[in-house]
């Protein structure tokens, strides 16, 4: 399978193209960007690959939960000539992307956790358990090895948020009742690839803590006036009609929300001028956190849509979680926020917001 298509999404009335490819594994590579791609494949490598995990119900925090063995065996920390998400090149190492150049590149994780056709688990007696099934991509932002959100620049986010839009929409098609694109960065976080990338996870049920925000949002819960009230001494950049802002109820130091001021489901439903305000805050918000803390901040960053595309009140947000309290000093969350699920926080959200707003 080799297809080019436009998408209906255009980034200042200019047309995004993807490539779908069928790789000599049998998983799926999408090329995205705002030129055709139309190179030949370079060699490639044609491996096993897992197909998914299983989950397990836990009977006190009412969650299901993931295992998935096979991601023992994840590449680890490669050295720099065997990253495995840069182009390939001729006479050189195969790698995920068998194309000497690309803009935005998605391909099917050879070590997901959840995967469409995720085998029937065991049977354990007094356990509940089912497949893993959904879905799970990587997310690669640049053929380059080093940079980040910020350093990609606008033109580049965009085509990343259109990538995300397109993701949404084929994820929810083939059945997931949740959608998640996502980023961890940095050692800190256990990042395992340095090279600028995130991932995208298709659940096959919407996790608890969604379901929790469905819940508040089904019965009246107004971010849109969160919002506003945030504005005045919470926010810290706005473009397009959204918002950075530290939440008053920030469970991180140095959280930082991007939400539009106006009701949206998800990053499909923004306006062109809301789009590029969401792109060019992504960048503004990492640019800030390096400022501050004086090196790349390792963070754990997602987009938070309404499951299955559309749900009562939900509101749009990308939100950074920091693993830092200050330069130098990682928040670890031990055990009062592992076992019981409270927070401890250092830093005053207001504090945190005029220290990232004054960057």
């Amino acid at each position: 399978m080799d297809e080019q298509t436009i998408l209906a999404r255009t980034i200042g009335g200019a047309a995004v193209h993807r490539r779908s490819f069928r790789k000599a594994d049998g998983r799926m590579l999408h090329l995205y960007g705002l030129s055709e791609h139309d190179e030949a494949p370079q060699p490639q490598d044609s491996d096993d690959i897992a197909n998914g995990g299983q989950l397990r119900f836990h009977p006190l925090r009412q969650e299901w939960n993931v295992y998935a063995a096979h991601r023992q065996n994840r590449t680890f920390k490669p050295a720099a000539s065997d990253d495995p998400l840069s182009p390939t090149l001729p006479g050189g190492p195969a790698t995920e992307i068998p194309f000497t150049d690309f803009e935005v590149a998605v391909f099917d994780n050879k070590f997901a956790a959840f995967h469409p056709e995720a085998p029937q688990p065991p049977v354990l007696q007094g356990i509940d358990m089912q497949p893993a099934t959904g879905a799970c991509e990587v997310v690669v932002y640049t053929p380059e090895a080093t940079g980040n959100l910020h350093s990609i620049g606008q033109e580049r986010r965009r085509v990343l948020l259109a990538t995300w839009i397109d993701r949404y929409a084929a994820m929810h098609d083939a059945g997931c009742t949740y959608v998640m694109p996502f980023e961890n960065r940095g050692d800190a976080v256990g990042v395992t690839l340095p090279h600028p990338h995130g991932q995208i996870y298709g659940f096959g049920e919407v996790p608890r803590v969604q379901k929790r925000a469905a819940e508040a949002f089904g019965a009246g819960y107004d971010l849109a006036a969160e919002v506003a009230v945030c504005e005045e001494h919470y926010g810290i950049a706005q473009a397009g009609g959204m918002l950075a802002f530290a939440p008053r109820f920030a469970r991180f130091p140095y959280e930082v929300w991007i939400a539009p001021r106006t009701l949206r489901h998800g990053p499909w439903d923004l306006t062109e001028e809301e789009a590029d305000g969401f792109a060019h805050l992504l960048g503004d918000v990492t640019r800030r956190y390096d400022t501050m803390f004086g090196e790349p901040t390792p963070y754990m960053m997602a987009l938070h849509a309404a499951p299955g595309g559309e749900a009562k009140g939900w509101h749009f947000t990308a939100q950074f979680y920091p693993l830092m309290r200050s330069p130098g000093r990682i928040k670890y969350l031990a055990s009062v926020e592992q076992h019981s699920g409270v927070f401890t926080v250092d830093v005053m959200p207001e504090d945190a917001a005029k220290t990232l707003r004054d960057v």
